[in-house]
C-alpha cells in the first residue's frame, strides 16, 4: 500500500513524503532553473540540444529506468531537461538525507503525482501540503491501521489468499504457469476492498482484469505519457489518450460511488473498518467529517495506491525467491519452523517471519515499486554544502539508485542477498537510505498493512509450493508510475507437506 514517473519526473511520486509546506499551492510545474541558482555545479547529459533538452536517447516508456542509467554515470545528483522542463535528481545517501530532514523540506506533489489529482484530487496522497483535507483524514483513518485493526483484518486476508491457492492448485495440477503480476494484482485489490471497505470485485472468478484494475492501469499511464509530452503537443498527441483517460476516471467514479451507496443503504452499524471511519468518524478534536467529495477521493486513493504497489512488491518477491534456490530453501524451512502444524497462521505468527520479511525489504530495495518520491525546501538552503536552494525549490529522490548506492549497500549492490536486513546491517549502514514507502509524516500510512499482507501471503504459498522459474526470463519492468515485472510467470509443484 505504498504510494505510486515523473520525467517523467519519474514515478515520482509513487513515494509520499514531507509535511506542511508553503501555503499556496505551486502554479504549475516548476522547471529547476526557477529555485536552483546554481545549476551549472549539477551535471547534465552531454548531448544536450537546443530547445528539445536531453531527449537523445530517452525512451518515453521508461523514464525511470533512463533516468537509473544517467545518473549512474553523471554521479549522487543530476538534471534531466526535456522541451523546456528541467528537473534535478538525487539519489547519493547523504544528499537524500539531508531532503528526509522535515525540519528543511517537505513533500512535493510533483508533475507525475500531480496528474491524478483530477481523479484523486485532495486525497491522502495527492493532497498539496496546504490542503486541510490531508490532516483531517489522516487523523481519522490512522486509528484504521493500529495493531487491532490489523489483527481485524488478518481473517480476511487469509479469505483472499485462499482464492488464490485455489486458482494456483488447479494451475499446478494442469501443469500451467501462473501469471505473477496478474494473479498478484487480483489478490491485493480484493484484499484491501474487503478488509477497508466490505465490498468484493471477484476478481477470482473472472477472465479478464476487473475494469476498475484497467481503468486505473489507464489512468496512470495516462499520468505518466502527460509527463513526457510537451504541453504545447499534448492536445494533438493525447487526443485518444484524453478521452480514454476521462472514460477511465468516469469508471473509477462510479465504482467507488457505488461502494459508497451500498454502505450507506446497508442496515445497522458497520464493522468499524476504513469506509465506516470516512461515514461515521469525527476528527477527534475539531469535530469535523470528510465530505462526500473527498471520500470518494480517498476511497479511489486506498484502492488504487493499496493494491499496485503490492502487488508489485509481492510480483518482484516471487521473481527473486524463484531465482534463490538457496534463499527459497531458508525461506520455506524457516515459514515450516514458525507454523508449526497450522494449517494457517495467526496475526502474531506473520511477524515471527522475520527472514521473509528480509526478503521482502530486499526486493523492495532493488526494485521499489514506488520508485521515487519529490522534495521541496520549505526555506532558502543548501545541500550537499555546495546546491543552494530557494524556498519552494525542488528535487526529486530516485530511490531506485539510492537503493543501490555502493556507499551504503557495499560494492555489489545489484545483487540479491537479503542477508543485508539483518538487525546488525541495517545498524551499520547511514539512515534515510532505504525509503521505498516515502519519508516524513505523509510517508504511506498504510506501510504495516502492506508488509503483513504481503509476508502473510509469501508466507502461505512458500508453505505450499516450490518455485520453478522460466530458465529464458529475463527481468523486464514496466512503468506507468508504479514499477511491476512484465511477463512474468512460474511454474509450480506442491511441496511434499503441503501435499
Amino acid at each position: 500500500m505504498a504510494q505510486v514517473s515523473q520525467t517523467s519526473q519519474v514515478a515520482a511520486g509513487a513515494g509520499a513524503s514531507g509535511t506542511s509546506g508553503p501555503a499556496r499551492p505551486p502554479k504549475g510545474f516548476r522547471s529547476a532553473e526557477l529555485g536552483w541558482p546554481r545549476l551549472d555545479l549539477i551535471p547534465h547529459p552531454p548531448r544536450r540540444l537546443p530547445l528539445i533538452g536531453d531527449v537523445l536517447g530517452a525512451n518515453a516508456r521508461t523514464p525511470v529506468q533512463d533516468s537509473m542509467r544517467i545518473g549512474s554515470s553523471l554521479g549522487p545528483i543530476f538534471r534531466r531537461k526535456a522541451f523546456g522542463k528541467e528537473i534535478v535528481f538525487v539519489w547519493g545517501a547523504e544528499l537524500a538525507a539531508e531532503l528526509a530532514d522535515e525540519s528543511r523540506f517537505a513533500k512535493h506533489v510533483g508533475l507525475g503525482v500531480a496528474n491524478l489529482r483530477p481523479v484523486a484530487g485532495d486525497g491522502l496522497f495527492t493532497a498539496y501540503n496546504h490542503e486541510p483535507n490531508w490532516q483531517l483524514a489522516h487523523d481519522v483513518l490512522a486509528p484504521g491501521f493500529s495493531r487491532e485493526a490489523m489483527a481485524g483484518y488478518h481473517p480476511l486476508m487469509l479469505d483472499v489468499a485462499r482464492q488464490l491457492t485455489d486458482r494456483w492448485d488447479a494451475r499446478e495440477k494442469a501443469g500451467r504457469s501462473v501469471d505473477v503480476p496478474g494473479d498478484m494484482t487480483k489478490l491485493t485489490l480484493e484484499t484491501i476492498a474487503r478488509t477497508g471497505f466490505g465490498h468484493d470485485f471477484g476478481s477470482f472468478e473472472r477472465s479478464r482484469p476487473h475494469p476498475f484494475v484497467s481503468a486505473m492501469v489507464g489512468t496512470l499511464t495516462y499520468a505518466q505519457r502527460r509527463n513526457v509530452v510537451p504541453p504545447a503537443l499534448a492536445p494533438l498527441v493525447l487526443r485518444g489518450a484524453t478521452r480514454r483517460n476521462a472514460a477511465d476516471m468516469d469508471c473509477l467514479n462510479r465504482t467507488v460511488d457505488d461502494v459508497v451507496a451500498a454502505r450507506r443503504a446497508a442496515p445497522g452499524p458497520g464493522d468499524g473498518d476504513l469506509l465506516d471511519r470516512m461515514l461515521e468518524v469525527a476528527h477527534p478534536e475539531t469535530g469535523e467529517r470528510l465530505s462526500a467529495e473527498n471520500i470518494r477521493r480517498q476511497v479511489i486513493t486506498f484502492l488504487v495506491a493499496g493494491h499496485e504497489t503490492t502487488s508489485g512488491a509481492l510480483s518482484f518477491a516471487l521473481h527473486y525467491l524463484a531465482r534463490s534456490p538457496e534463499v527459497l530453501a531458508r525461506a520455506q524451512a524457516e515459514v515450516d519452523q514458525v507454523w508449526g502444524d497450522a494449517q494457517e497462521p495467526a496475526y502474531e505468527q506473520v511477524a515471527k517471519l522475520r527472514y521473509l520479511r528480509r526478503v521482502l525489504d530486499e526486493s523492495l530495495r532493488l526494485w521499489p515499486t514506488a520508485p521515487g518520491f519529490s522534495r521541496q525546501a520549505r526555506h532558502d538552503t543548501t545541500i550537499g554544502g555546495e546546491h543552494p536552494l530557494r524556498e519552494g525549490a525542488w528535487a526529486l529522490v530516485l530511490a531506485t539508485l539510492l537503493h543501490r548506492d555502493p556507499a551504503a549497500w557495499g560494492e555489489r549492490p545489484e545483487e540479491f542477498d537479503p542477508d543485508r536486513f539483518t538487525p546488525s546491517a541495517v545498524r551499520a549502514r547511514p539512515a534515510h537510505v532505504f525509503k521505498p514507502f516515502g519519508t516524513g509524516a505523509r510517508a504511506c500510512i498504510g506501510r504495516q498493512f502492506a508488509l503483513h499482507e504481503a509476508t502473510l501471503v509469501l508466507g502461505l504459498l512458500l508453505r505450499r509450493y516450490d518455485l520453478h522459474a522460466d530458465p529464458g526470463y529475463r527481468l523486464k519492468i514496466v512503468e506507468r508510475l508504479t514499477l511491476m515485472p512484465e511477463g512474468l510467470t512460474l511454474r509450480l509443484t506442491r511441496r511434499a507437506r503441503a501435499a
